[in-house]
């Protein structure tokens, strides 16, 4: 999928990466729950053809979508960046991104590897990238089971075959944080937070 340059704006894109299980997602809603970062940071909020899960809301969580209607927002170019992982479709809303960050809001957003390199094509200036690597994979392993009980095995092992992959490709981003401790890891991702956004 090829990038279109767009012109920077005064808002950063912060892109937390890693493989399914790494703690990721909770990281950022923990960042972005802090009163003082809350203010500054909003969490990009995808578009997706997955069900939705237990306790997930239109519009908070995802954009939920039919395929036909995630093909229309692509060919129309409404969309940024999109993959397919694990036969659903994930994208990131161009008209969201951009009226935040002409709003001078700094957007936190949760992608795979290749959804990071290609906002970071995009927006090459203002784009800071953070990947969350797990203690081990039979942590990781742990954390999938208890968190996905309603994924079969096979889908299991499909996420920790793209986790060996993913971890390989972890010197291509910004910072590395090793999440043993979800409040240390925090620590650290706020740091990075503070000092990229008033750099």
């Amino acid at each position: 999928m090829k990038a279109k340059k767009i012109q920077n704006k005064p808002g950063k894109i912060f892109i937390i990466s890693g493989p399914s299980g790494s703690g990721k997602t909770t990281l950022l809603s923990r960042l972005i729950q802090d009163k003082k970062i809350g203010k500054l940071l909003a969490k990009s909020r995808s578009v997706t053809t997955r069900p939705r899960r237990s306790g997930e809301k239109q519009g908070k969580d995802y954009f939920f979508v039919t395929k036909d209607e995630f093909r229309r927002l692509v060919k129309a170019k409404k969309i940024l960046e999109w993959t397919r992982y694990l036969g659903y479709y994930y994208g990131t809303p161009k008209e969201l991104v951009e009226k935040q960050l002409k709003r001078g809001k700094h957007l936190g957003f949760c992608l795979d590897l290749k959804g990071a390199r290609v906002l970071k094509k995009i927006y090459p200036h203002n784009t800071v990238t953070v990947f969350v690597l797990p203690p081990s994979l039979n942590v990781l392993k742990a954390r999938i089971e208890g968190r996905c009980r309603e994924t079969d095995k096979k889908e299991i092992t499909q996420r920790l075959r793209m986790a060996k992959r993913e971890i390989l490709s972890a010197a291509q981003f910004n910072y590395r944080i090793l999440n043993r401790s979800l409040r240390v890891a925090l620590k650290e991702l706020r740091k990075i937070f503070l000092k990229e956004s008033s750099a």
